[in-house]
């Protein structure tokens, strides 16, 4: 995957992921679904759904897809394009 095509957004979010912070997706009763980056200090951040989601079309991340939270990890392919970039 060239890397060159991911908005800045998608790489940032790509790279917090290597670098040990955790993506969730929280979803209440209601099914509204809030995606959050949390780092190993301080507060979350809120992470737009489509980058996420664009993320996850690619094939760069995945989830465990677990009810009210789950966690997003990087795929293998995640893993490569992630180190493609911090070169």
């Amino acid at each position: 995957m060239d890397t060159m095509k991911l908005s800045l957004p998608q790489k940032e979010l790509l790279l917090a992921i290597a670098n040990g912070n955790f993506l969730k997706s929280h979803r209440d009763t209601d099914g509204n679904k809030v995606f959050q980056l949390h780092p190993l200090e301080g507060e979350a951040q809120a992470v737009r759904r489509e980058t996420v989601e664009a993320l996850a079309d690619l094939g760069l991340i995945n989830s465990n897809q677990k009810f009210p939270a789950a966690t997003f990890w990087l795929t293998e392919n995640g893993k490569t394009v992630a180190a493609k970039m911090k070169l």
